[in-house]
């Protein structure tokens, strides 16, 4: 097993090296330090586990304490993909103020031996038991894991939003594989820290157990979060005119704004002439910014009148054209010598799960159902 943590910490490092080389986005510049602390808790814990946790008492209360960062971390980093404002401020060091204050703690106990002797995990008896804070401090990283798994999904749902309102697919900015990630590793982490709490307070499993599975799970995280989080780009890309900008604040600058219906009228039949004059929705990857670009309309006026003028968010805005563009091509003699997925792919979608998906959203059948309508 120490061989597998020492693996699992190499690769970190690694990995770590390996986004050095990127081009430094925020995102990846948080990934870079969570894979440095990663590398060295589980490097630490084969190194040391044998004796860290019987030996040093104090030293094995902080090594512990590390766990209070990886919430954060994880945290942070998908904040950083999902939010095109997002900036590394004094405010987000907050959340790395129960990890300080732990430590805090443990160097003041040091001061004083009758309470150093109580901070540790042998379960050697004493009359006064563990000391009051120290059992909070950990009770309080318990509670951080799932906490900060919660927060992460309600983070993957603001996406799905901005996704929608923003990209005319989502194959390579859903994020699907951190997600899953995050799912999972969520699950296991919350069972084994589970399973640590019952064993501080009934003496039931082995310690040994908690930590080896605790040091795995992480070391199959690094695996993954490296892999993938090395190949992840950056989603919303800044852009230097401030009017042409991804729409992801939930009250846009024109909520306020009365629009005419003169104006508004304006901008429906220029939008519409360019859809079918241009046909903008055959690009598989084009995003809100870009047609806003194209049509010369701020990004924020356009998703509002795409919004309230077409009833539609701006992903189903643009596949419902693909949708007909697809439907006028099937009664096309010109294109039968191409498969349905083939036609799908000229009408500009990328890949044939999100075809079978938005087609049945949109027309209520799957594509094969329609075609043998025809």
């Amino acid at each position: 097993m120490k061989y597998i943590f020492l693996i699992a910490a190499f690769n970190a490092l690694f990995f770590a090296v390996l986004v050095l080389q990127k081009k430094k986005a925020l995102h990846d510049k948080i990934l870079f330090y969570w894979l440095i602390y990663l590398g060295l808790y589980t490097g630490i814990y084969a190194l040391y586990s044998n004796k860290l946790f019987t030996d040093f008492h104090l030293l094995s209360a902080s090594f512990i304490s590390l766990l209070l960062l990886h919430g954060p971390f994880l945290f942070l980093y998908i904040s950083a993909l999902i939010d095109q404002k997002f900036t590394f401020n004094s405010k987000k060091l907050l959340h790395f103020i129960p990890f300080i204050l732990f430590n805090l703690f443990i160097i003041i106990a040091s001061f004083f031996p009758e309470i150093s002797e109580r901070i540790r995990f042998d379960h050697v008896e004493s009359e006064a038991g563990a000391p009051l804070l120290f059992n909070l401090f950990l009770i309080l990283t318990v509670l951080s894991g799932p906490f900060y798994f919660i927060l992460s999904i309600l983070l993957f749902k603001n996406l799905d939003i901005n996704i929608f309102n923003n990209f005319s697919s989502y194959e390579n900015v859903n994020l699907d594989w951190l997600r899953k990630l995050v799912y999972t590793f969520g699950a296991i982490w919350t069972v084994l820290m589970i399973f640590a709490t019952v064993h501080h307070v009934f003496h039931m499993f082995s310690w040994i157990f908690c930590t080896h599975g605790l040091s795995l799970s992480l070391s199959v995280f690094i695996i993954l979060i490296g892999y993938f989080g090395l190949k992840q780009k950056e989603i919303f890309i800044q852009y230097h005119d401030n009017s042409i900008e991804y729409v992801t604040e939930p009250k846009t600058r024109y909520a306020g704004v009365l629009l005419k219906d003169t104006d508004a009228e304006k901008h429906v039949n220029k939008i519409r002439h360019f859809m079918n004059t241009e046909k903008p929705y055959l690009d598989a990857d084009l995003t809100l910014p870009q047609l806003a670009t194209r049509l010369q309309i701020p990004s924020h006026l356009l998703s509002r009148v795409i919004n309230e003028k077409f009833g539609l968010n701006f992903f189903d805005f643009i596949n419902q054209y693909r949708v007909d563009e697809l439907k006028s091509k099937l009664n096309n003699p010109e294109f039968d010598n191409l498969s349905l997925l083939g036609i799908a792919f000229e009408c500009g979608f990328n890949s044939k799960s999100a075809f079978n998906r938005v087609f049945k959203k949109i027309t209520g059948l799957t594509p094969s159902e329609f075609k043998n309508q025809l």
